[in-house]
């Protein structure tokens, strides 16, 4: 173990710091597709009886209007999170009607592409931006893509913890400056480890045949309406042949926050050839945001993000730079399609030990071929990280994914240690030994248990979530909420779309003029 894990780790340890640890911040965001019960899409508008998809901050819309995005609020122990997000899927279950939330990432069969309807926020000019954005990344992307589901896990160090570490180890910056680096570093070790999640929580192995669309793949038929890998473990953050040509070239690497900034800004200001031949128009109405490598900064895709709380009104970057990084945004989980809400405690807990690990060792700069090779091994676990002898690449040299896993797991133990001393119990030490036993045994990765539930039922990938989806619905359908949190869910849904109605009266100002503004508040930054 480093120097300063071990240093850090002591200090942490000592009686009077010791309850710092129960003050991370734990947030979770769930996507799911809204199916029929034939488990096709389903075309119905967002229902109603959630709210506004502009203004609920608990039930939104993600790209489709089909697909419905939870978020619970940021709680400090994460088994209240999730409870949080389980009341949001009661909720949304006694509002559904006849429609499920499907079960995995992967999306159900889909309609023609032009049939996907993107999410639609009203008329305010808030809410056409939101959606001349999605047209945007149809325009870009295809709509298709953007149907894939996962689930966003945010987490943040107490505030409290940084002031300690900066005074115990002596560094010239300011609280904040120390704070942001940190969280950088953090970003760093999660860019060198984090194909370890995708072995131990990737869910999506297959897919349905459609999704493809007829384009080449090196996908393998697995029965006429599936197609897989048969060692993959996440075929949701494989490239899938989808390319983004745009933001091939983007590639923050997160060796301090103003060169990642600086890199989305310029991206967000720099035409793209293809796009500018498109333009934003189209017999007068707008098909894009603008024709730069970005629209805005969150098209950018990547594993984790460095997030702030904006201000009504702010860009992400610019909150990023005015008051620096507060919490990091982990974006390549896989719904587990065998949990109803996709994620449980013992993954939540363990994703603890592996951020603090992440965010508390030492975490030297990202070399050139460092950033290649994290890429790399990310993406041929994806793949194939269920292959007996798999080999990965470290420091230059070969070395076995299973014997590097078990290695990882051994020097996150004394954090997941240290979280359960300083809340109690040894629910975290639990949680990191069922990820030893799935490094040991490929067979119970939620990956290879996907595979085993189709064959074993012979059933198709379309069938086999279905399946599980209407097990889900019937879980929570079979437990309402107590009638006074069902009150509030339902005043909130009613507070939601009163606000957007008042957005929508009181709106000043040409939509043109509107998105011109949005641009220019990027640009200003940018000198």
């Amino acid at each position: 173990m480093s120097d300063l894990l071990n240093r850090r780790l002591a200090l942490l340890g000592e009686r009077a710091n010791l309850s710092l640890l129960e003050q991370c911040l734990h947030g979770i965001e769930r996507e799911c597709l809204r199916v029929t019960d034939t488990g096709h899409l389903a075309q119905t508008p967002h229902p109603e009886a959630l709210g506004s998809a502009l203004t609920n901050e608990q039930i939104t819309t993600d790209y489709s209007e089909s697909l419905l995005e939870f978020i619970t609020p940021a709680q400090a122990d994460v088994a209240d999170t999730l409870h949080s997000l389980d009341k949001i899927h009661r909720f949304a279950y006694s509002k559904l009607g006849n429609e499920y939330l499907w079960s995995p990432s992967m999306p159900c069969p889909l309609p023609a592409e032009e049939d996907i309807p993107i999410a639609y926020y009203g008329t305010s000019n808030i809410g056409r931006l939101k959606y001349v954005y999605r047209q945007g990344l149809a325009l870009r992307y295809g709509k298709t893509m953007q149907c894939i589901a996962g689930i966003h896990y945010n987490f943040s160090l107490p505030e409290k913890l940084w002031p300690l570490l900066r005074q115990a180890e002596a560094v010239e910056a300011s609280d904040r400056d120390f704070q942001s680096s940190a969280y950088i570093a953090l970003i760093r070790n999660f860019r060198r480890y984090s194909w370890l999640l995708m072995y131990l929580f990737g869910a999506s192995p297959a897919l349905d045949a459609g999704f493809l669309r007829g384009r080449p793949h090196q996908l393998e038929q697995l029965d006429p309406d599936t197609l897989y890998l048969p060692y993959a473990t996440s075929l949701r953050m494989s490239d899938l042949g989808y390319q983004s040509n745009a933001q091939a070239g983007l590639t923050p690497c997160y060796n301090d926050l103003a060169s990642y900034t600086d890199s989305l800004r310029k991206a967000v200001a720099t035409p793209y050839a293809p796009y500018v031949e498109v333009g934003t128009h189209k017999n007068g109405e707008w098909v894009q945001l603008n024709t730069n490598i970005l629209q805005i900064e969150n098209e950018y895709y990547s594993n984790i993000r460095p997030k702030r709380v904006t201000y009504t009104g702010e860009r992400p970057i610019q909150a990023l730079m005015a008051r620096g990084i507060q919490y990091v945004e982990v974006r390549c989980l896989d719904i587990n399609p065998f949990l109803p809400m996709g994620i449980d405690l013992t993954e939540s807990r363990f994703l603890d030990a592996f951020l603090l690990y992440c965010g508390l060792n030492d975490s030297p700069l990202l070399e050139n071929n460092e950033c290649s090779n994290a890429t790399n091994n990310f993406l041929t676990v994806v793949k194939e990280g269920r292959r007996p002898g798999l080999q990965l690449q470290r420091q230059g040299q070969s070395v076995d994914m299973q014997a590097w896993a078990i290695e990882l797991l051994e020097k996150i133990a004394p954090l997941a240690s240290l979280l359960d001393e300083s809340q109690g119990g040894d629910a975290h030490r639990q949680a990191l030994d069922a990820q030893l036993a799935k490094v040991r045994d490929p067979s119970l990765t939620p990956s290879a248990q996907v595979l085993a539930a189709m064959a074993q039922h012979q059933e198709s990938f379309a069938q086999f979530s279905l399946r599980q989806s209407k097990a889900h619905a019937e879980f929570f359908r079979a437990k309402p909420l107590p009638t006074q949190e069902q009150s509030a869910f339902e005043e909130n849904a009613r507070q939601s779309l009163a606000q957007q109605a008042e957005l929508e009266q009181n709106e000043e100002g040409d939509f043109d003029v509107f998105v011109g503004a949005y641009q220019a508040s990027i640009l200003a930054i940018s000198n």
